[in-house]
């Protein structure tokens, strides 16, 4: 943690800490926003300032800090840990165990969403977290237009956000941004953007959004279809379940078909790190597994603090015996490049 000059930490830090774990739990967007927005109130003073405010017991007066937000401030002007912060670290995700060896590999992170769809955060602040976590890349995959609830982005605002990755690429070097997009497949298997800035992508993730209880026979053809396309490389949440709160079954489809066509065309099953999804189940992972398939351990970040769920992943793919030479994402980029690139030849 970043301390100040007078010792103790700095309240910016902890602040946005608290941010950052705030999102990795999914305590709620408003909750995270109270800490994002007073750390930005308070980011541009000078700590004798804070201390002169705190010690009049005036840090709420300060527009955009609250209760819980100022007594972070208070606690870390003291020098001390704040006692909010210190119980969250407490509850933080599993870096170690069976998946530190897997997390220790990975290069990046091929799937996540940023404010142009329905993520919390810039594509400049995921980036930065990405390359803070140790990675040397990540893709950006903001959802595809039918995706209206997310704000999917259209064919002339995705050709937009290419622009801003090439500016941001320049500025981030040697991190890179790839660019990339979680397309919807459609009811008949197509893709939901057009095939000629799906050809442009560094990275395609193909995932089922809608019609998630179609019945077995045609849910297997429109994944089949997808997988087969020479611009996919990655196979989303492929069961769409959720196992949180009222949670939603999973899809069905003929695992062995499907999972075989992402072998046969040499393309990725996601595992997906969110803590809701988990997504394929271990039995499926086994099969994805003892079929040979290459896997993407993927955090499907909505937020910041979200990208840190990669560990939960890495710990399902240790515990279904993944070859890390399997997982794409612990390759160097030139090599992950190659891989995509080799789907549209």
């Amino acid at each position: 943690m970043i301390t100040c000059h007078h010792g103790g930490m700095d309240p910016v830090a902890a602040l946005d800490r608290v941010a950052t774990l705030l999102e990795r739990k999914q305590a709620g967007r408003y909750k995270e926003q109270a800490f994002r927005k007073a750390a930005d109130a308070i980011r541009d003073m000078p700590v004798d300032e804070l201390r002169a405010l705190a010690e009049r017991g005036r840090i709420q007066s300060i527009p955009g800090v609250g209760s819980s937000t100022g007594q972070v401030i208070e606690q870390a002007l003291q020098g001390d840990v704040p006692e909010y912060l210190a119980r969250l670290e407490a509850e933080a995700a599993p870096d170690q165990g069976p998946g530190a060896e897997i997390r220790s590999l990975l290069k990046g992170d091929l799937h996540l969403h940023s404010d142009w769809s329905d993520g919390g955060a810039r594509i400049e602040q995921m980036a930065r977290k990405a390359a803070d976590l140790g990675h040397e890349y990540m893709a950006l995959t903001d959802h595809s237009p039918r995706l209206t609830v997310a704000k999917g982005l259209s064919p002339d605002r995705l050709r937009e956000q290419l622009d801003v990755v090439h500016a941001l690429n320049a500025e981030l070097a040697p991190f890179r941004i790839l660019t990339g997009i979680e397309v919807d497949i459609l009811e008949d298997g197509a893709l939901d953007q057009d095939d000629d800035l799906l050809a442009e992508l560094d990275v395609v993730v193909a995932s089922v959004h809608s019609k998630l209880r179609m019945p077995e026979q045609p849910m297997t053809d429109r994944m089949v279809a997808a997988m087969a396309s020479p611009h996919t490389d990655i196979l989303g949440h492929c069961t769409g379940r959720m196992v949180v709160g009222r949670g939603r079954p999973e899809s069905t489809f003929d695992a062995d078909l499907v999972f075989g066509v992402c072998a046969h065309f040499d393309k990725a099953v996601e595992i997906n790190c969110r803590p809701e999804r988990l997504d394929p189940p271990m039995r499926l992972l086994d099969k994805v597994v003892e079929l040979g398939a290459k896997v993407s351990i993927d955090s499907d970040a909505h937020a910041v603090g979200q990208l840190e769920w990669q560990p939960y992943g890495c710990e399902r793919a240790a515990v279904a015996g993944v070859d890390p030479d399997h997982v794409v994402n612990a390759w160097p980029v030139e090599r992950l490049l190659a891989w995509t690139a080799s789907h549209g030849a």
